[in-house]
């Protein structure tokens, strides 16, 4: 049996197979295919010609643009933004006449990361909390919660705050800085970024 909330929106074109799980608040738009053994919290939004595979988790308030496939073994925590037509993966070598659906591997997007438009996620990484993956980065290893990851392959050039902005810190070394929305304080140790909230 399927498990959508009474005040989950899905939209007539929409297709949500039988046994999917969608949370409270939830928005379902055009052309949408949702598979049966999907987990979809309360408060998402996906955009049009979204799929979302059997074997993934999506936390809540998750935002997903439109043009995205969510495949199997992708992990997406609360706060997640996934741009417009931004991609995942769950096999590292595909070939067409070789089966490896029992070699996917699991991709782990952690809470509030964004993953910019047309951005590629190769899968068995993990993206840290309120890490940014800029438009059109190919990220093919682990990325360092609060990062700022830009190019092909990615590297990383700076770090962001909660709030989304650049923060003036080295992406080596040690720092100090605020965020100019919310001035909590950021503290860089070790490579590490740390919010001490205000």
């Amino acid at each position: 049996m399927s498990t959508i909330a009474p005040d989950a929106t899905i939209h007539h074109s929409a297709i949500v197979d039988e046994g999917a799980s969608i949370g409270s608040g939830s928005r379902v738009w055009h052309f949408v295919h949702v598979c049966g053994e999907a987990v979809i919290g309360q408060e998402c939004s996906l955009g049009q010609n979204v799929f979302v595979s059997n074997r993934v988790t999506i936390g809540d308030n998750v935002k997903i643009q439109n043009n995205v496939s969510v495949y199997d073994n992708v992990t997406l925590e609360d706060d997640v933004f996934c741009g417009p037509s931004m991609v995942f993966t769950n096999v590292y070598n595909p070939r067409s006449a070789v089966s490896r659906k029992d070699e996917y591997r699991d991709t782990l997007v952690r809470r509030g990361a964004t993953l910019g438009a047309n951005c590629t996620i190769v899968c068995g990484v993990e993206i840290g909390e309120h890490a940014f993956v800029g438009a059109g980065a190919v990220i093919n290893r682990d990325v360092p919660a609060h990062a700022l990851m830009v190019g092909v392959p990615a590297r990383q050039i700076g770090w962001m705050s909660k709030a989304g902005e650049r923060l003036p810190l080295p992406v080596d070394g040690d720092g100090r800085a605020h965020c100019p929305i919310t001035n909590d304080a950021y503290e860089l140790t070790c490579g590490k970024l740390e919010c001490r909230t205000v």
